[in-house]
Order: C-alpha cells, then structure tokens, then sequence
C-alpha cells in the first residue's frame, strides 16, 4: 500500500467519515477554504488509481468508497512510521511517547492492562 500525500489524506478522512459519496457531496464536507471541486476530483482519480477508493456509477455521476479502511490505513502508517524512525521497535516509540510528555504514567498504565486481558 503506497503512502497518501497530505491532500489525499484530507479527501480519505472525509470519505471515511461520510462512508460514501459523490464529489459535490465530499467537497462541500471539506474543511474551510474548500478545494475547487476539479481538485478533488483530480485527487479522487489518484485515489482510485491507487486503489484506495473505488467507484460505484450511479446515473451520469460515480459515488465514491473507500476500498481501504482508515483501520487498515493507521495501521500500515504507524508500522512505516516505526520502521522509519524507530528501527522498527514499538517500544522505541513509546520511550518516544514519554520522552515527549505525550504519554503519561495513567496512559502507560491502562496500556499494561488492555495488554494483561489479550
């Protein structure tokens, strides 16, 4: 699965959000300033090319799906992520975590217990 760039993204979470839809309908669900509908649908085109979403015709319009769950999409992201920046150690990226102050000794905690109930 190839990494989005930042305005595919943008159009993949409000596809995710909105389940389906058609381009007026996922533009007008754009975060202010909205992009000009040619660019969304420049950007669905990609998408669809790079089989994150598919498309149903309906009449003369296609609505559009995510073919790729925003689940499936974290997941792949944050391994990339991790291979990338953390020699592939999960562990190296909550050390990271903490060292930020962006995981606090409650979250770790409730972590150890979601992993002691698996």
């Amino acid at each position: 699965m190839k990494p989005l760039t930042r305005a595919e993204e943008q159009v993949m979470k409000v596809l995710w959000q909105l389940d389906s839809g058609l381009l007026m309908e996922i533009v007008e669900a754009m975060p202010q300033p909205q992009p000009h509908k040619n660019t969304v649908a420049t950007i669905l085109k990609t998408l669809v090319d790079k089989k994150f979403v598919r498309i149903e015709p309906v009449g003369r319009y296609h609505r559009y799906h995510p073919a790729v769950s925003k689940h499936n999409y974290s997941k792949m992201s944050l391994v990339n992520v991790t291979k990338g920046y953390f020699e592939g150690s999960f562990s190296n990226v909550v050390s990271f975590m903490v060292d930020e102050k962006k995981l606090s000794v409650e979250d770790l905690e409730l972590l150890l217990k979601q992993l002691k109930k698996k």
